[in-house]
């Protein structure tokens, strides 16, 4: 398509002599512009994806894909729900719980918090939080004073293993003078890490048959907590869960019910945010038109001279349009580098800037996430590169077409 004479012209014309280096300067800026916006495009859709993935993941796994209710707010019988619950094809895991609100104490720390009640064994192949165990064992995780806490809760109320806290359930017993709250002393023996920074601090895991007995459950659950092997078409399980249970005090909710409006609002900021950083590219586009045109105009006597020596139009565009071609592939190449190697290296980038600056760049009490993630979709860095690539080719069209267009009577009438 380019012949060796269009590409050696092209060439001498991208190699600013004196004289005429403000329209390679643009040229430059220009080339600058389009890669700064490519790489941010990048790094900020990497954020974006792995921000939701990360979401999604700690919604799914610790809350379930999906959950079995009871009108009456608790189930009774809850073992055989469980067993039909496991029968259906495509569910993987059954987690019956029971859940309350409570006033956690320790010391001269107080907060409220979510109290759960889970069987030792079902906590132990609960992968999501059994796998982020740091200090205790599960093993201790038995008997009616222990409980499990978060990592962000030990660190404010100054706990470890083998501490003691006091819980108070707000439901408590009619006496002649109120409603007196239930206290509970208890002992922590595991602290956990759940990657999320919302259950680290406000969740207390109790075994089942203590906070049964501490919620005055008798042998029922609150919940039934489920996950399924593909959690994206999760609707068709639930829909045969609630067949096969067959009972109308019961319902069945999935995650698209209850998170699904917040990964939404995750997805249309992701969207928002490639339209707007979309306007760097395009700015840097217009930049390569504007050098072009100055390029063009410098030019002038010797596009003449080449029409004058027998070059056509379509090779007098080509040339313009290598010019500018090159800037927009040569900016689209170093910014599609620049952008997945810092999306690759972020969270040692951030803790390098944390470290220079004394700031905290990514709270996690704001995100929910405990650290930056970033997740580089191939796809989308696809995307990203034919977006610029279309956009710098785009930006050479009308000035090459101008130069094409240039007579060369009169542009050397008056040489």
């Amino acid at each position: 398509m380019f012949g060796r004479f269009e590409r050696v012209v092209a060439g001498r014309y991208l190699r600013a002599r004196k004289g005429e280096r403000f329209a390679s300067i643009i040229a430059l800026f220009s080339l600058v512009g389009i890669a700064l916006g490519v790489a941010t495009l990048i790094i900020v859709m990497a954020v974006m994806n792995g921000f939701k993935a990360d979401l999604m993941g700690r919604i799914l796994g610790l809350h379930g894909d999906l959950n079995v209710y009871s009108y009456s707010q608790r189930i009774e019988g809850y073992q055989d729900t469980a067993r039909l619950i496991r029968s259906v094809s495509g569910v993987t895991q059954v987690l019956p719980m029971t859940q309350g609100t409570i006033l956690a104490e320790a010391s001269r720390y107080s907060t409220g918090a979510m109290l759960e009640g889970i069987a030792s064994d079902d906590l132990k192949n609960w992968t999501a939080l059994s796998q982020g165990v740091f200090s205790g064992s599960l093993n201790d995780f038995r008997g009616d004073d222990a409980v499990a806490i978060g990592v962000s809760m030990a660190e404010r109320a100054g706990l470890q293993v083998g501490s003691t806290m006091t819980l108070l359930s707000p439901d408590g017993r009619s006496t002649p003078f109120g409603t007196m709250p239930r206290v509970k002393k208890v002992r922590v023996v595991a602290i956990f890490d759940a990657n999320w920074n919302d259950y680290n601090s406000n969740i207390v895991l109790m075994p089942l048959p203590a906070s049964q007995k501490f919620f005055m459950l008798g042998n029922a659950v609150s919940l039934i907590q489920v996950s399924t092997i593909d959690p994206i078409h999760v609707q068709p399980i639930g829909q045969t869960i609630a067949d096969t249970l067959g009972d109308p005090r019961l319902r069945v909710v999935d995650w698209t019910h209850s998170a699904n409006g917040f990964l939404d609002a995750v997805t249309v900021e992701q969207n928002v945010m490639f339209l707007i950083l979309t306007l760097i590219i395009l700015v840097a586009a217009f930049n390569v038109i504007s050098s072009l045109i100055m390029m063009v105009k410098d030019k002038t006597r010797d596009i003449a001279i080449l029409r004058t020596f027998g070059a056509s139009r379509g090779a007098v565009m080509r040339i313009f349009l290598m010019c500018g071609a090159s800037v927009g592939v040569i900016g689209t190449v170093l910014g599609t580098g620049l952008g997945i190697t810092f999306a690759l290296n972020i969270e040692r980038i951030r803790h390098v800037l944390e470290g220079l600056t004394g700031t905290n760049l990514f709270n996690s009490e704001v995100y929910f996430l405990a650290r930056l993630p970033a997740r580089i979709v191939w796809s989308q860095v696809i995307e990203v590169v034919l977006l610029s690539l279309a956009l710098s080719l785009l930006a050479t069209l009308y000035p090459s077409w101008r130069a094409a267009k240039t007579d060369p009577v009169e542009a050397l009438r008056h040489e």
